[in-house]
Formats: C-alpha cells, structure tokens, sequence
C-alpha cells in the first residue's frame, strides 16, 4: 500500500497547485490556459469569447480530477493484487460512480452551453444585464473586447485572477466567471486592507475594494490589489472611490518605507540634546521641528571599508525628511536591501545606517 499513499499524496497536491496555480505551475506552463492556448484562441483579440471557452475548458478539467485519481489508482494497482482487490470494494465503487457523474454533468452543460452559441453560459447572460435595449450580450462583449486591447488600460494580477479597468467596464476575472460592472453605473469603496511579510524587510499591503452598480442586476465583487498600484487604479477610475472603514492605504513603496523606519527609529537609543541648544525647523519641510540627530552607535568596520561615520552636525531634519531622503538613496529595484543599507548625511555627507538615527529630546 505505500506506492498508493505516494501516489494520494502526490495526486492531492498537484491536484491543489494545478487548481489554486502556483507562481511555480505558472512558469511551468501547468495551466489550462497554456495547455489549451490552440483551441481557446486570443485574449487580445476577443477577450470575452476567450474567457467564456477558458472557463468552460477549466470547469471540465477540473471536475475530471476526481475520476483521475482512480484511473491512477488503477495503474498504481496493476503491479499489486492485494490493492486491486481494494479497489473493486464497494466504497471505491460509490466513488467511481459519483466522479463519473460530475465529470459527465460537466461535459452535459458545456455541450448545452456551446449549442446555444455560448447564451445561456454565465458569463454572456451577466453581461446580457449590461445590454442596451434592442441588443444583446454580443454588443457588450464588442465593448468590452475592443476597450481591452487599448494599451491604457489598467491590468493587475495573473491569468485566473485578473482586474481589468479600461474607459468603460471595471472586471474582475475568476477561475470559471468574469465579473463585469459599468464605471458610471458603480462605485467602490475600500472596504480592508492586509499587510503580509513577503519577507523581513517589505512587507506588501493587499487593499480590498468592493464595486457595487446601482443596477441591482448587477451583482456586486470585490478586488484585491496591491496597494502600489492603487494611485495608478484610482486614474484609470471615472466611478467614486470611498473609504469607508478608513483604512490607511500606502501609495507607494517609499510611504510603507517611511511607517519601517519610523518603528526602527524608535526603538533606537534617543540623544539628549544640551538645555542650550534650541530645536530649529526642518531644512527640509520647514513646517516640522529637526528632532533628529546622527550618532554612530552600531558595531561596524573602519570609515575607510564602507562603515558608518560619526556626524558632528546639529539636528537639523524630522523625522518624516530624513526618512525620505534614506529611501531616495537606495537602489528602487531592490526594496528588501533598504533597512541594511548605509547612506550619507545629507549635510556633511558622512555614512550611517538606520541604527544611527536617534530622535532627540
């Protein structure tokens, strides 16, 4: 029996990946789409068609998987009698019968939805709601088809799990449906956010936005982003934006830097400034006090291999200046090297890490 607990276990987790698709299944090419790229056709030349066969393509193989496991399992017990006995127990047989039966409902409504010219598939009669009078579902998916392949517009997300805004429409696609909505029939609100630790040092915020229609045939879904690319959804949106649950929404990799390195900051050691020295404005806002002061405290090489140095200069920046200018000395295309890195004062120019960064008092 271990060949067939190896096999289980195999089968349910390329089962899981091939469902879900990994980053890894992707690159692989281990999706429906890429295996079946012949016979669905173009996304750019007709993007609704595209989808309707996608999902219909992803429906059957997906509810082929059950019947897959036995006929592996079959396999698996050609070179052991003990487990072919097994599988002619009733059990396995109740769940012969039930595979088959998915699999054959499956390919029933797919035959049913491809006789009727794809009409009565979830997909057109959503966009049927979208129709104009005297028109169909046919006239939307043109709407939609042409404004896709306009190079302006606003796309996230992998193949199965895209948002799409263009001029027009705001989709959310899914592994079997697209959801469609009007942008001036909709509005948004931001509903939550979640940070998530890709890794130590950048963590990514994902934003929740749920679009509503005020057409109540119109059924209301949320989409996910990150939150990087919010400002550049929010000019591609014509629809109003609320937030409703105030949720703090970081535009940038330089603003979620700047939250970090508050923390770090402090947590650091603060310099007790002289009773005579007075706290002057910023030299960089001029609307905050210069609360920071930079004090070589952290264990590192000589001055002359790359280390910090200490900086005799007064206080001079706040704490929000000087954290933008360490982001804007690092390298943009590595964000995870930023809290590591060293930078020169922007005054006298000597190197410090975020180690020396004390807020005085």
């Amino acid at each position: 029996m271990e060949s067939a607990d190896v096999f289980t276990l195999a089968y349910v987790v390329f089962s899981f990946c091939f469902v879900f698709t990994p980053n890894e299944f992707q690159s692989a090419g281990l999706t429906v789409q890429n295996l079946f790229s012949e016979r669905l056709g173009s996304e750019d030349v007709a993007f609704v068609q595209y989808h309707v066969r996608r999902a219909t393509a992803t429906l059957l193989v997906h509810s082929a998987l059950p019947l897959g496991y036995y006929l592996g399992m079959c396999v698996v017990a050609s070179n052991s009698n003990q487990l072919s006995e097994h599988l002619s127990s009733k059990g396995w047989q109740v769940y012969v019968v039930v595979s088959s039966s998915i699999l054959l409902s499956s390919c029933l409504l797919s035959l049913s939805w491809c006789q009727r010219q794809w009409a009565s598939h979830p997909i057109p009669k959503a966009l049927a709601a979208h129709a104009p009078a005297q028109s169909s579902w046919r006239a939307v998916a043109s709407s939609i088809n042409t404004e896709f392949r306009r190079i302006d517009k606003f796309a996230t997300g992998v193949p199965g799990a895209r948002v799409i805004v263009t001029d027009t429409w705001i989709i959310k696609v899914t592994t079997y449906y697209i959801h469609v909505a009007q942008q001036h029939n909709s509005h948004l609100t931001v509903v939550s956010s979640k940070q998530h630790n890709m890794n130590s040092s950048t963590p990514v915020q994902i934003v929740t936005l749920r679009v509503d229609s005020i057409d109540s045939r119109v059924q209301s879904f949320n989409i996910r982003l990150n939150s990087t690319e919010y400002s550049e959804l929010r000019e591609k949106l014509q629809a109003p934006v609320r937030n409703a649950a105030n949720v703090v929404v970081h535009l940038t990799m330089s603003e979620l830097f700047l939250e970090i390195f508050r923390d770090h900051v402090e947590l650091n050691q603060m310099y007790e400034r002289p009773t005579t020295q007075e706290l002057e404005p910023c030299v960089g806002c001029m609307q905050e006090n210069a609360n920071i002061k930079l004090v070589c405290q952290c264990q590192t090489e000589a001055a002359s291999e790359g280390g910090c140095q200490q900086c005799f200069c007064r206080p001079m920046w706040c704490l929000t200046c000087m954290g933008k200018w360490f982001a804007s000395r690092q390298d943009q295309q590595q964000p995870e090297t930023w809290l590591g890195s060293r930078v020169p004062c922007p005054t006298c120019r000597a190197k410090f890490c975020i180690l020396d960064v004390c807020l005085t008092r």
